[in-house]
């Protein structure tokens, strides 16, 4: 099942055991219709704040509804900040998180003197100039396979924090700067982190040799300010198939 969410209100997608979290909202959806509790797995987990607009999930059921139909029952019992965007049968060896291939995410960000209210929690607004060209530029150089250290959160988990970019670009679309990022899988808040830092050192008009010196010093204190959590959305999750 794909999954839209508004995640403005959610303390993350983790269930947590006080705070509202998007996973703790459509398993109570789905134990309702099935009438027992249901585990469901995630592709990915989003941090508090965070969009999603193609978080893929599965989950075991013996209820007699139609797959493609499971989508439109389940929208009956969800809250208004959460949808199921389609859904289908997979097989049992299906998993949504250890079968993704690639995780794509992106970043909103509003280049104005003042936001419409109706955008303010989808994206980052910012007032002065930005220089595509050179964000571009100091992008490219975290593209393929490299030791992310620098812009990992202390508290990630990961042993290892080798990770290969195979797409990190900025583009505009709909009146949007929009930052789009893609890899196997991500460290926690490196998409954030990744692109405070490419903000700072687009202002001063840094030369990409920096971003490379702060890359590979594996050091956190050397990366910028980590975006909010607002413009992030889980864009899409691909499969092998």
């Amino acid at each position: 099942m794909t999954l839209a969410y508004d995640g403005t209100d959610f303390a993350g997608w983790q269930v947590q055991k006080r705070d509202r979290t998007v996973q703790g909202e459509v398993e109570k959806a789905l134990s309702e219709i099935n009438g027992k509790p249901v585990r469901i797995v995630a592709a990915g987990r989003t941090d508090s704040g965070v969009h999603a607009r193609g978080q893929v999930i599965h989950f075991h059921t013996e209820v007699s509804i139609p797959p493609e139909k499971y989508a439109l029952a389940l929208n009956t019992k969800l809250p208004r900040d959460v949808r199921a965007m389609e859904s289908s049968q997979v097989p049992d060896r299906f998993h949504s998180r250890f079968d993704a291939r690639l995780r794509v995410y992106r970043y909103y960000i509003l280049n104005a003197v003042i936001c419409p209210p109706m955008f303010d929690r989808y994206c980052w607004t910012f007032k002065r100039s930005i220089d595509i060209r050179k964000l571009n530029e100091l992008a490219g150089t975290l593209r393929g396979e490299h030791d992310f250290t620098t812009f990992a959160s202390a508290g990630d988990p990961s042993d290892n924090k080798v990770r290969n970019l195979t797409r990190i670009s900025f583009f505009t679309r709909d009146g949007f700067l929009v930052f789009e990022i893609a890899a196997t899988a991500f460290l926690w808040k490196m998409v954030r982190s990744v692109l405070g830092t490419l903000l700072e050192l687009e202002e001063r008009q840094a030369i990409a040799d920096e971003m490379r010196e702060i890359l590979n010093s594996r050091d956190r204190s050397r990366a910028g300010t980590t975006a909010p959590a607002r413009g992030l959305f889980l864009e899409k999750v691909y499969y092998h198939e």
